[in-house]
């Protein structure tokens, strides 16, 4: 059953029901009041960083903007690339692309120019959907995007290069599409990215859109009284698939442009949220500004908040331990997925298993796992293996890479280039990453792809990149850097050589020394985190003890 049919029935049975409320903080005005005197604030003051879409207007903006593809000979098959910050018309642009039976295709707000093109070109995209933070990087690329025959522009100011989304559609029907979509209808391509950097496109059929929906539903135990918070961006599966489960409930989601701690908890109690998806580091900064006492929680109604779950990255159980002293009566979850698996759930925690933080629990709902060797043989429990997943929403392929297709799906199963263990009950555990991808604050960084930067530096004659331990964002990317004979170099050299770089992808450590390498030639990164990330947590003790 296509995911379209879902919104079709939310907007056909609770049309007036809100379904997406925006909250920008960039745009409040300023003033600090709490959940107490909300209700008295005049509707302008609340109009100045908040929007609401009803489900009736979320189906017709889709059914609009599906209208209007159509006029452009978009048809089934097709693909639409989405590069929009999360905002209100997200979701409607995203829905009306399944509409017409064409593929959407998001793309990653933070990709350079060179990449949002590569992106565009491997996945064959023939149209792409874009708002202002973009202007400056598709003007640089727009004229060698020869697939490319639109360019809709959602925003003020349309570049001449593109023309105005919101000026089109309110000429097109609000009516839906006579087009009929099946489940082996291929819906939607997601970006990832192997230890080169280079972004692999993978394709989903509806089926695995449907089985996320399903899974989130059935982990969470969401209801249509259930408010979800969703705050990291559109683009990736994890959120979108998240929200999945308010589609399927017709329950509302708020999107929180801001990750502060205090529009967190203020959204939290001013929408009444209920289901809360973290990142390691947003727990943190929330429990660091509790305890610096910039938080205030008396100041918030958080009484309805009834869950708080974390993925994307390794959990420190620490962190849940603190957690749960300060909210005692928040149930808690882990969800592991990749985009590969249509995002969280194909590995579940579960709410009940507490007493197991630090495992990402067992098969999802509809999934199974396994932990093999390199033959793909089962090992026995306990010991290390790489983690396979199977069910509905592993993906059809890597579009237009059958080699790389061929390495990671074996008779159905998925893997997923994790090393885990599985304990005597069966809870499985992460012990390393087949690959050296290193993820910091959520966002996948790649040491590859940063040491062929560095490498272009005139005074560098090797480097490797490593991930060290951080209390706040689980990783940190470190550069050790070998210094060509005769020739010195500073860590601020260093440092604004690679300011040219996006911030994200920027090392936050720098270290001098020689580069070991084995007799094939390859780094031997494993000597190196040895040694790194031990002086690192050293540094970090000394540094908190002296606190």
């Amino acid at each position: 059953m296509p995911i379209t049919e879902f919104l079709a029935r939310n907007a056909a049975e609770y049309k007036d029901d809100v379904a997406i409320v925006e909250i920008n903080p960039s745009l409040d005005t300023g003033r600090r009041y709490t959940w107490k005197d909300y209700a008295l604030i005049e509707p302008a003051a609340k109009e100045a960083y908040r929007k609401e879409m009803t489900w009736g207007e979320f189906d017709k903006k889709a059914n609009r903007f599906a209208n209007l593809l159509l006029t452009r000979g978009i048809r089934r098959g097709d693909k639409v690339a989405i590069l929009l910050m999360n905002g209100i018309e997200w979701l409607p642009i995203y829905f009306g692309i399944l509409k017409t039976g064409a593929i959407a295709v998001p793309l990653n707000f933070r990709y350079s120019s060179e990449e949002i093109k590569y992106c565009l070109e491997l996945s064959d995209s023939d149209m792409l959907v874009f708002g202002p933070e973009f202007v400056g990087r598709i003007e640089e690329i727009y004229t060698s995007l020869k697939n490319i025959k639109y360019m809709f522009y959602v925003g003020d100011d349309c570049p001449s290069f593109a023309e105005s989304y919101f000026k089109l559609v309110s000429y097109c029907s609000s009516h839906a599409p006579h087009i009929e979509l099946c489940d082996d209808d291929y819906g939607a391509i997601y970006f990832s990215s192997g230890t080169t950097g280079f972004p692999k496109a993978i394709l989903h059929k509806h089926r695995s859109l449907m089985h996320a929906c399903i899974v989130e539903q059935k982990h969470h135990m969401q209801t249509k009284e259930d408010v979800f918070l969703c705050i990291p961006p559109l683009y990736h599966t994890g959120a979108k698939m998240h929200w999945f489960g308010s589609l399927l409930t017709a329950g509302k989601a708020v999107l929180l442009k801001g990750t502060s701690p205090e529009y967190i908890l203020r959204s939290v109690s001013e929408e009444k949220c209920s289901i809360v998806w973290l990142l390691v580091p947003w727990v943190q900064d929330i429990l660091d500004a509790i305890d610096r006492k910039e938080i205030n929680l008396d100041d918030y109604d958080l009484s309805q908040w009834r869950l708080m779950h974390i993925g994307a990255q390794p959990v420190p159980p620490s962190l849940i331990k603190r957690w749960m002293k300060l909210f005692p009566h928040h149930l808690y979850d882990t969800n592991y997925g990749l985009s590969e698996s249509i995002g969280p759930g194909c590995v579940h925690l579960g709410v009940e298993n507490i007493e197991k933080i630090g495992s990402i629990g067992k098969a999802g709902y509809g999934w199974q796992t396994k932990i093999v060797n390199d033959k793909c043989e089962i090992v026995k429990r306990g010991e290390i293996g790489e983690l396979a997943v199977k069910g509905p929403g592993v993906m059809s392929e890597y579009y237009k890479d059958e080699k790389a297709t061929a390495a990671v799906l074996k008779d159905g199963w998925l893997l997923t280039g994790d090393m885990a263990r599985e304990d005597e009950d069966g809870f499985i555990y992460l012990v390393d990453r087949k690959k050296d991808v290193i993820i910091t604050g959520g966002e996948n960084l790649y040491p590859v792809e940063i040491e062929n930067f560095i490498r272009r530096h005139d005074a560098v004659k090797d480097v490797a990149v490593i991930g060290l331990p951080d209390k706040r964002l689980g990783e940190i990317a470190a550069a050790i850097i070998e210094v060509k004979p005769g020739m010195s170099v500073s860590e601020q050299d260093i440092n604004d050589f690679c300011s040219a770089m996006p911030r994200y992808k920027r090392p936050r450590k720098i270290f001098f020394d020689d580069i070991p390498r084995n007799p094939t030639g390859k780094i031997e990164k494993p000597r190196l985190r040895k040694k790194y990330c031990s002086d690192h947590l050293v540094a970090s003790q000394n540094e908190i003890g002296n606190i």
